[in-house]
């Protein structure tokens, strides 16, 4: 018989548990069809030697913005400045080159970078000479608007809204800061994105991804929100992949806001849906329906989170919810009543125990989904919450870099007794809990080995440990990222390379399993391929 390919390599590692590694894997028809000498016997006009090299599956980004990171690729970049006056001169450069009335659109502003401060006002509007302007936060749960910007959404003598916040000063005025909802506000002016937009957005992301060894990614809200792009945003990554340029698997969330109430179960009233009864599951390999994405709550680093207990310094401020607690849990239970599975925005304890009685109360009447139910973040976990997801089934996807990037103003502003909650990684394992791999890119670097080094070392920026306890060996960090990463997005066909699977894999040039954290950072992605053909590299 001839197959399409036999690849060999100095060790290819399977995160397959019945066949750990093995040297030479066939593939046909874009499987796996087998290894070693069940290959024997068997033909192909392509044979790869990959020499030194090893060979691990196809890497897996469990939640990440992809639309919004390739955007950040357009936009204005401030993520790398020192100073708020740095920041200042770059827009008034970019502002310079903008026909007037156009809009001056910035990403990746990180105030901890700069001392914890922000562009002031009057600042902003001499450096961007009357252009509406928008800089979006890293953490994308805030943002910086200029007065013009403001006047043009109305949001001067607006009201906060529901889950959101306009900052003001001592007199009552805008700042120019919005936080969480707010930021629709000036977000929704910039929207639709033009399908041929996202289209270009998902072919320069996905380029990125395919260099890093990603094969296949969820995307963490569509479709409506302030954290989707259009509401024609599933067909733009229809066009994305009928074209060519969608270079990884892709997982698409819609937001809770897509939903409408749904009329064709009598079994089921008040429940919510998408058009057509379509729910979590729908596609093919290359693209289908993920759960639903929902916001709980906001972010730790910008103390919007919803903790039990206030933040450092903050006796007041505990967070907030991102809505009536009733209200939340009502739409999430709607939802799974649609067969649903449910992906909940929760960071902080209070957020996820809301989340958490959510879940249970929906696996009670409508049994569990067959991808399983999920808590984004989860950044703060309190010791008792940790069984509980346990029992529940419920997946989590922290990010490791927040540890890296915002370990040490999480210490301020969480404290140290409650270090030992934050982005936990060893303890959820321990218990039964589903860890699955993710960025939440362009939020922070997403290069998953920057991210495994840091599951596997937990070292603040400053190059502080950071709860040691949690830390992970190679190969657990490496199963975050395939595996398990599959196991969380309900995908059977990933994350491991076996006989049947897909054939998505990665060439790099050490073995994450023998490496230190520092040299599994330094890993190189040789070659990406996805379904045996290649989307990144040469070999």
């Amino acid at each position: 018989m001839r197959i399409d390919t036999i690849l060999s390599a100095a060790d290819i590692i399977t995160m397959d548990p019945r066949r750990p590694h093995a040297k030479v894997v066939g593939i046909h028809h874009g499987r796996v069809v087998g290894f070693d000498a069940e290959l024997d016997g068997l033909d192909t006009a392509n044979k790869i030697d990959a020499g030194d090299h090893v060979v691990i599956p196809g890497l897996i980004d469990a939640h990440c913005h992809t639309t919004w990171f390739g955007r950040t690729r357009i936009d204005l970049d401030l993520t790398d400045i020192e100073t708020v006056e740095e920041a200042l001169d770059l827009l008034a450069e970019r502002a310079a080159a903008t026909p007037a009335g156009e809009w001056v659109q910035a990403a990746g502003y990180n105030q901890h970078r700069v001392g914890g401060h922000y562009p002031d006002l009057a600042a902003l509007d001499a450096a961007t000479a009357g252009r509406p302007t928008v800089i979006r936060q890293s953490s994308g749960h805030a943002l910086i608007a200029n007065t013009e910007a403001l006047v043009r959404a109305g949001a001067v003598d607006l009201p906060d809204p529901d889950g959101g916040r306009i900052e003001r000063d001592a007199d009552g005025a805008p700042t120019g800061r919005l936080e969480e909802t707010a930021q629709a506000l000036i977000l929704d002016l910039l929207k639709p994105m033009s399908s041929t937009d996202i289209v270009h957005a998902l072919d320069i992301a996905t380029r990125i991804y395919a260099s890093e060894g990603i094969t296949s990614f969820t995307e963490a809200g569509i479709g409506s929100g302030w954290i989707g792009n259009s509401p024609a945003e599933l067909g733009a990554y229809q066009i994305a992949r009928a074209s060519g340029v969608l270079r990884a698997r892709a997982q698409v969330m819609p937001t809770l806001d897509t939903l409408e109430p749904q009329h064709g179960d009598p079994a089921r009233p008040g429940s919510l849906g998408l058009s057509l009864g379509l729910k979590t599951g729908l596609g093919d390999e290359y693209l289908r329906i993920g759960p639903l994405k929902l916001f709980v709550d906001g972010s730790l680093t910008g103390r919007t989170a919803a903790m039990t207990h206030h933040y450092c310094g903050e006796p007041h401020n505990t967070g907030f919810l991102q809505g009536d607690p009733d209200e939340i849990r009502g739409r999430m239970v709607a939802a799974a009543a649609s067969g649903w599975s449910i992906a909940a925005h929760a960071i902080g304890d209070a957020a996820i125990d809301l989340a958490m009685d959510a879940i249970e109360e929906a696996s009670e009447r409508y049994g569990r989904p067959s991808a399983p139910h999920r808590i984004e973040h989860a950044s703060y976990l309190r010791d008792d919450q940790v069984p509980r997801l346990a029992k529940l089934g419920i997946a989590v996807t922290p990010q490791a870099m927040f540890v890296h990037r915002f370990g040490d103003e999480f210490l301020r502003s969480m404290g140290a007794d409650r270090a030992a909650g934050i982005y936990r990684a060893r303890s959820l394992r321990e218990a039964g809990v589903l860890v699955a791999g993710s960025s939440d890119r362009p939020c922070i670097d997403g290069n998953p080995f920057s991210a495994m080094r840091t599951l596997m070392e937990r070292k603040t920026a400053s190059g502080q440990d950071f709860t040691p306890r949690e830390r992970l060996s190679g190969d657990e960090a490496l199963a975050c990222y395939t595996r398990d990463a599959a196991a969380a997005t309900g995908s059977r066909d990933t994350g491991a390379l076996a006989a049947g699977k897909l054939a998505d894999l990665v060439v790099v040039d050490r073995s994450p399993l023998q490496a230190s954290p520092e040299e599994v950072e330094a890993t190189k992605v040789v070659a990406t391929m996805l379904g045996g053909s290649a989307t990144f590299g040469a070999l």
